[in-house]
């Protein structure tokens, strides 16, 4: 066991884990984040995904003591249910989730594509998105719901 302290959502916090234990178990288990879920275990579905230091990650493969300190970002942390993100609020109004089981996967996917890319064609959306596993058959909604996110995101700017 050690202690090891992680920045999740702009809070330092610190656990007592073991260092090779996935940094998945200790997001939801030790800090009661609900976002990333476990799907497969095997980094290939997505739902586990967190934005570590700006990049889409697979939580599920990475040893929490190879984080250091990387800021960490979970759908918990990427807004509120009184102030939602704007990909949540799209989510919301394109009515874009089906199960939600891959929507954790899917929003810090698209966050961070829109963070790179302001203004993603269909085709960049879906390149983005296609290593996030999603078996519900909303897809067209997804990517309006990105793109509406986009169009509010760019007349904040």
């Amino acid at each position: 066991m050690a202690q090891i302290s992680l920045k999740v959502n702009g809070t330092t916090r610190v656990v007592d884990t073991d260092p090779t234990t996935p940094l998945l178990y200790v997001l939801r288990n030790d800090l009661d984040q609900h976002g990333p879920r476990f799907g497969c275990g095997l980094a290939q579905c997505g739902a586990c995904i967190v934005i570590l230091d700006g990049a889409a990650v697979r939580s599920c493969v990475i040893p929490v003591s190879t984080v250091g300190s990387k800021s960490i970002t979970t759908l918990d942390g990427l807004g509120t249910v009184e102030k939602p993100h704007p990909l949540q609020a799209a989510f919301i109004e394109e009515q874009a989730a089906q199960c939600g089981y891959c929507m954790n996967g899917i929003l810090l996917t698209a966050k961070v594509l829109l963070d790179k890319n302001p203004n993603p064609t269909d085709n960049d959306i879906k390149r983005a998105l296609d290593p996030v596993l999603c078996r519900c058959g909303s897809h067209l909604r997804v990517i309006r719901a990105i793109k509406r996110a986009a169009r509010t995101i760019q007349a904040r700017a």
